[in-house]
């Protein structure tokens, strides 16, 4: 998708019209085969903001056969009879629990899914979409970084999260890429409420999809921000994510939806955006440190970060950021160890 005006149509049952008109998303389609809602399975949705809803995990939990993946936030933006998906969840079970409930709950069809970055229990859920993209009645997003992102690493990724799950848990899942693109300064409309589109390369991951909503100041932040769970550095950069998270907090949020549902109260910034921080800036001194005193990468023990150790995955997540961020900052310490002539 470019910022000029362009139109996307399919023909057949249902047509689907969706053009970008200087920056904005707006569609229009037939109707599609309603739910069964008596057999629908409900979703425990919880109001954002109006016409903002979310499907918290059922735990602060990390992957594990008891949630079946689900450790993320789904939300679902709806205007009128038309529904934006933002990060679908980890498995064809999953979509199709949550296409049921949008049908049978908000009177909606999904319109859009926005896949913000490219891990499993984010985007594997677009198997449950894959008719509705088949025939051009719904439309997934990303941004190119996420695409290819997904393209290598979800082969592995369906098949890991399939051992930590269950094959029950997993079934019928398969990988479903976006096909369309989002680009900086892209603006998505869904009824009343519109999105601004901003990308971060190299945070969290290779690119991580931004949404802003300045009326509400509701801001997605895909997987760049944490709390009470430690951050995975596999495919970003320390001082990359640090940057982000530093352009994200001059929005001055209220509520932001990542990995956690962060709110904000009475002027103060939801706190998830600073722990994130924290926890971040945190590894960068303390590599750094240990690389002053000698020690070797391997030496993950020299980075110990005791106020995290409480965190969600530590054990499981932190050697790993560490041997990362050691290879990433190794060049800055050798220009800051570099004396001045």
């Amino acid at each position: 998708m470019n910022r000029s005006s362009v139109c996307w149509r399919s023909v057949g049952r249902g047509l689907a019209l969706l053009t970008l008109v200087g920056g904005g998303l707006v569609a229009h389609a037939g109707p599609q085969t309603a739910a069964d809602c008596r057999a629908a399975e409900p979703v425990p949705w919880q109001a954002v903001a109006p016409g903002v809803w979310v499907w918290l995990p059922p735990g602060a939990g990390d992957v594990s056969p008891a949630n079946a993946g689900h450790v993320v936030p789904t939300s679902v933006v709806i205007g009128g009879r038309e529904a934006m998906v933002i990060d679908p969840g980890p498995s064809h079970r999953h979509g199709q629990r949550l296409r049921q409930s949008i049908e049978c709950r908000f009177k909606a069809s999904v319109r859009w899914i926005v896949n913000t970055h490219a891990h499993s229990e984010n985007v594997l859920a677009n198997s449950a979409f894959a008719d509705l993209a088949a025939n051009g009645r719904v439309d997934i997003l990303a941004t190119a970084a996420t695409r290819e992102g997904m393209a290598q690493r979800c082969p592995d990724c369906l098949a890991s999260l399939t051992q930590r799950v269950g094959e029950a848990a997993m079934a019928g899942t398969r990988i479903v890429l976006p096909n369309r693109t989002l680009a900086e300064g892209d603006q998505l409309r869904v009824g009343a409420l519109r999105l601004r589109v901003m990308r971060v390369e190299q945070g969290h991951t290779e690119g991580d999809l931004v949404l802003w909503n300045p009326r509400h100041r509701l801001l997605w932040a895909g997987g760049l921000v944490y709390q009470g769970r430690v951050p995975e550095l596999a495919q970003g950069r320390v001082d990359h994510w640090l940057a982000a998270l530093a352009r994200l907090e001059a929005l001055k949020p209220r509520q932001v939806l990542s990995t956690v549902w962060s709110k904000g109260s009475q002027g103060v910034p939801p706190p998830a955006v600073a722990a994130t921080r924290d926890y971040l800036q945190s590894l960068r001194e303390r590599t750094l440190q240990a690389m002053d005193e000698g020690a070797q990468p391997q030496e993950i023990d020299r980075v110990n970060l005791s106020a995290f150790q409480h965190w969600e995955g530590y054990a499981a997540r932190h050697g790993f950021n560490v041997q990362r961020a050691w290879r990433e900052l190794e060049s800055v310490w050798m220009d800051r160890a570099t004396p001045t002539k």
